[in-house]
């Protein structure tokens, strides 16, 4: 691994964005920018030779453009060029296998609508081993996000994602926004509507068990400000509620083989396409 931060380059609105984000992203980590084009290949063998050397001129201003603004816009930031040619999620994965952090741009339709995630970025943020960052074209929030939002299973801890969420927070110098979602068990049935307190008891037990998990991580990171809930909700819902006032949200993803290709979760899949911020997805290790 090369401690670098990676961007997919394609010349659309999104993925410009994405390259703003990611020099500002490789900044703070004091890494290199690598900016990556992925020419896709095979796509039309029939295609003319004047054709293919207008896609290849545009590619080649495209990649000069973004690291000339990355420059102008951080003179001490060190960038670096890469053309490549094949399937696009292939080599994007392989790119963000090899980066600390790849960042990606994704369509946004609109505050309701939020992300829409092509088959490309989908593939990649599945599969890769590291981090994935998804940035849209435009946040169209009143104000500008104040805190990093972090969905968290307290059922299933990720040490990856409370790691990167720290050192994230960190690097911004942002408070930490833990959020663990849950639903009252089926089992407890009409016990729950004669006694509320058994739901009232059951959060306190799991915002304890929130407590404890971040703890460690507290004292290892004492200037984070850190602050944990546990609400009774759908966990894709609240964590789409909180990221309304987040500068980015963070994710995780379990690593799952499965026949049809990359899995992404439910609820990191419903945030990605309506989060109004950033969303770093997160592998489990």
């Amino acid at each position: 691994m090369t401690a670098e931060v990676t961007v997919g380059l394609d010349g659309s609105q999104e993925s410009l964005a994405a390259a703003g984000w990611a020099a500002r992203e490789a900044v703070l980590r004091e890494v290199p920018l690598r900016l990556v084009y992925v020419e896709e290949w095979p796509n039309a063998p029939e295609m003319p030779a004047p054709h293919a050397r207008t896609v290849s001129e545009r590619a080649e201003s495209l990649l000069r453009d973004e690291a000339d603004r990355a420059r102008k816009d951080h003179p001490d930031l060190d960038v670096v060029v890469e053309r490549a040619r094949g399937r696009a999620a292939e080599r994007l994965t392989a790119a963000a296998n090899e980066a600390d952090l790849t960042v990606l741009g994704s369509r946004g339709l609109g505050g309701v609508l939020g992300f829409v995630v092509g088959s490309v970025s989908l593939a990649v943020v599945g599969s890769a081993r590291q981090p994935v960052v998804l940035v849209r074209a435009e946040d169209e929030r009143v104000a500008p996000g104040d805190a990093i939002v972090v969905g968290v299973d307290i059922f299933h801890p990720c040490q990856a994602l409370l790691a990167f969420s720290f050192n994230e927070a960190a690097r911004r110098g942002l408070p930490l926004r833990f959020l663990h979602s849950w639903t009252l068990p089926t089992s407890y049935g009409y016990a729950a509507l004669v006694d509320p307190g058994i739901g009232e008891e059951l959060g306190d037990r799991l915002i304890g068990g929130l407590d404890d998990l971040l703890e460690p991580w507290r004292k290892r990171y004492p200037g984070v400000e850190v602050k944990a809930r546990s609400v009774v909700g759908p966990p894709a819902y609240e964590l789409v509620e909180a990221a309304q006032t987040a500068e980015l949200v963070i994710v995780g993803r379990r690593s799952r083989s499965i026949p049809l290709g990359p899995h992404l979760g439910h609820v990191a899949h419903a945030v990605i396409h309506h989060s109004p911020a950033p969303v770093a997805v997160v592998p489990s290790v």
